[in-house]
């Protein structure tokens, strides 16, 4: 850089660690026992950015030659902030990791858009882990001496070409020109590096359809190694770089491309990049205010925003919003956590909107994996172990990657017995236990599960759901809220869908943008308001609640004989996910009556028999009452006056 130390990089970078107040970190790293680990510093390239504009180019365009040099930086800010002189009396193993929050696209491509231009920048790329490996060490550096003037030098091993060496032809002494070419190597002068190998594989959520995710292999080296694992979502920021793949007989040789990691961060609390601004949230509060007289009807203004292409289904749609928003998870007292996710199963004929709606939810979901019971096989949907260079690792499946999220599966029938009680695990404790290979782990999979599948052959209304669709149930049990749609021909029905589907298109045609909450909302309205009431309010059940409930759940347990796969203490636990999520669309953190039978309706719609409401009716001909409120009226009087016939216990007294 020139004759003036004050213009070297280690100095500039030295002075701006010092004058960003990054000092404390570096007080940290020196206090630290452990005299043989790596430890980071990190800073924010903006930080940077203001500070010094020539230097963070430098670093942009040639982060191989500088970053070394703010190491070196960085331990003249230790010297500094200690005033010591002697190198052992401070940490010399530091590395500077850099955290770009900068949206430059040139900077920051997907992996998909990574060429040739890009190699030996510093980049950051947004990804999902799909694949980890073992933790290995690999040589970083080792010293020769010049055999004629003893003149001691590193040789860096050259990572293109499998981590080998290439020694100099010629010494290269400057004090001492010799010109020697003989070196011996220095015992005991091999400095190692831990390293692992991820794979990181960019979002199908910002693709379009028909793309193909692209992958790219990261190299994680000492304090970054061991830090995320398979379905984490990852920023890396990081140096392009390739390396000549394996040498077979026969094989073309190729530049693989591969990203070393300067810094590594887990975005998993951050998955939710829905943006709620304060004028949105007045919005909703507005809303209730608007419809506090008449709740339900606010309600089903929510709802008919869910799949408008499709008329009524008003069934199908709040099991789907309820689903969706899902209840509260809590620790019981042995330390178990109970999911707060509910799953929800849709059972029909050909043609009754199953897989549309599984299409609306994966728009309403932030995370979403999108898959079929065909094509999907055990460990795909789960993990697989897979063999790389000699090397076994763990590969996340559809619902490792889901995490966070939905997994839509569609044609749930398709699969395997085997394949489909792989899935029990992930369902309900919500992790996925691997011992594959030598692998022993688990991996999180808090996800909600959607499946839909079609009758085995015509359904037959008076035998149990684990014979009309083929599945067990210990499965079957697993879902919160399981519909049966069956396309009986009635021809009322059938001129109002038809009128329904022709006056869209005519609206598709001409074009419709209308804002007002009160009559329809928009998909980005509804995506913004489930990950609000998500996020805000953790309902908590009233008396008067956990006695609806109770008596229910009692009486479902001495009387539905046929559905002994669905009543099960799993039923309990859903129906008060259903009526803490039921809470939320109502904007409200207490569970009440109204959420309470809100929940029994529900259950009841999922029963081959019902056990209070003695008609629930075909889910696909349920529509959306024009006086929803006076119509619940009715439906609770109704559940209570049965639920106090047949309970033993006392309800509470409402009348």
């Amino acid at each position: 850089m020139g004759d003036n130390p004050e213009m070297e990089p280690e100095y500039r970078f030295c002075k701006f660690l010092l004058k960003k107040n990054y000092s404390d970190q570096l007080v940290s790293i020196v206090s630290s026992p452990d005299t043989l680990l790596h430890y980071p510093v990190h800073f924010d390239l903006v930080d940077l950015l203001d500070y010094d504009l020539e230097l963070c180019y430098l670093l942009y365009s040639h982060p191989n030659r500088f970053l070394p040099k703010f190491d070196e930086g960085a331990c003249q800010a230790q010297r500094v902030i200690l005033d010591v002189e002697k190198q052992g009396s401070f940490k010399e193993l530091v590395h500077v990791r850099i955290n770009v929050s900068a949206e430059n696209p040139e900077a920051c491509p997907s992996i998909g858009k990574i060429r040739v231009k890009h190699r030996g920048k510093l980049l950051t790329l947004k990804g999902t882990v799909t694949r980890t490996g073992s933790i290995k060490m690999i040589e970083g550096e080792r010293y020769y001496e010049c055999r004629k003037c003893k003149f001691r030098f590193p040789v860096i091993p050259e990572f293109e070409t499998g981590n080998s060496s290439r020694l100099p032809s010629f010494c290269g002494s400057e004090e001492k020109p010799c010109e020697g070419t003989s070196f011996q190597f220095v015992e005991d002068s091999i400095a190692c590096h831990d390293y692992q190998e991820i794979k990181i594989q960019e979002s199908t959520q910002v693709l379009g359809v028909g793309s193909i995710p692209r992958s790219i292999a990261v190299v994680l080296k000492d304090d970054l190694v061991d830090i995320v694992k398979a379905g984490d979502d990852v920023i890396v920021t990081g140096v392009l770089t390739a390396k000549w793949s394996s040498d077979m007989k026969d094989v073309r040789c190729d530049l693989d491309p591969v990203f070393v990691a300067n810094h590594v961060r887990r975005t998993n609390e951050l998955k939710a990049n829905i943006d709620v601004p304060d004028e949105i949230v007045q919005k909703f509060e507005q809303f209730w205010i608007d419809f506090k007289d008449t709740p339900l009807k606010g309600r089903n203004a929510i709802l008919q925003g869910i799949c408008p292409q499709i008329f009524g289904l008003f069934t199908v749609k709040l099991a789907v919003a309820l689903t969706l928003i899902g209840g509260v998870q809590h620790v019981d007292a042995c330390g178990t956590k109970v999911r707060g996710d509910s799953h929800l199963l849709l059972v029909g004929d050909p043609g009754t909107g199953k897989s549309q709606f599984m299409k609306f939810a994966v728009k309403l979901s932030n995370r979403s994996v999108m898959t079929t019971g065909l094509g999907s096989t055990s460990a795909r949907l789960t993990v697989t172990a897979v063999k790389d260079g000699g090397e076994w690792m763990l590969e996340a499946g559809a619902l490792v990657l889901a995490d966070g999220g939905i997994c839509c599966i569609d044609e749930f029938d398709s699969m395997r017995e085997h394949d489909r009680a792989t899935i029990h695990e992930a369902m309900e404790q919500q992790t996925i236990s691997v011992a594959k290979a030598g692998l022993v782990t688990t991996l999180s999979t808090r996800t909600i599960v959607f499946g839909a599948t079609n009758a085995k052959g015509q359904y037959d209304p008076t035998k149990t759901f684990s014979v009309n669709t083929t599945l067990s149930g210990p499965l079957l049990s697993r879902f919160d809220i399981v519909l049966v749609l069956l396309d009986t021909k009635n021809p009322e029905w059938d001129a109002i869908v038809s009128s329904h589907i022709l006056a869209e298109q005519g609206e598709s045609e001409t074009g419709r943008c209308d804002e007002d909450l009160s009559t329809v909302w928009p998909l980005p309205m509804l995506r913004r308001y489930i990950h609000y009431v998500k996020e805000h309010f953790r309902p908590v059940l009233t008396k008067e609640a956990e006695s609806i409930i109770s008596s229910y759940y009692q009486l479902q347990r001495r009387t539905a004989t046929e559905n002994a796969a669905r009543t099960t203490v799993r039923m309990l636990e859903s129906l008060i996910r259903l009526a803490q999520g039921h809470a939320r669309l109502m904007f409200r953190n207490e569970v009440t009556r109204l959420d309470a039978i809100a929940a029994i309706l529900c259950i009841e719609s999922s029963m081959t028999t019902s056990a209070i409401v003695d008609s629930v009716g075909n889910a696909l001909h349920s529509n959306f009452a024009e006086n929803p409120d006076q119509e619940y009226a009715k439906q609770e009087k109704l559940i209570l006056e049965r639920l106090k016939s047949e309970s033993s216990d006392s309800l509470v007294e409402v009348y």
